[in-house]
């Protein structure tokens, strides 16, 4: 996963919970909400020692276009999100049967 910060491009394993509130320009209550609703699950204990990797970062930017864009609340955007995976998995196992 690349961060773009000005000219300089980082390779990043992991986001702390405010550099994903940073990169996704979202409060960072709002990232907690997301944990709170199963929506992101990162690695850690306690919020300040939170590291969310690069399929979590995904799901944020997803969510937070989601909640922008249609209006969703979290309990809908954790819903879509299942959803869409979902629908993902299936389409890759359709993709494996024979012709």
């Amino acid at each position: 996963m690349r961060l773009a910060d000005h000219d300089q491009i980082e390779i990043i394993e992991t986001l702390t919970l405010g550099e994903l509130s940073h990169f996704c320009h979202v409060r960072t209550d709002w990232v907690v909400s997301l944990v709170d609703y199963g929506v992101l699950d990162p690695l850690g204990g306690h919020a300040s020692d939170w590291r969310f990797t690069p399929p979590n970062v995904l799901r944020a930017r997803k969510a937070r276009r989601l909640t922008h864009d249609l209006g969703l609340n979290l309990a809908g955007v954790a819903l879509v999100l299942d959803l869409i995976e979902e629908r993902d998995a299936l389409a890759r196992k359709l993709a494996q049967l024979p012709h």
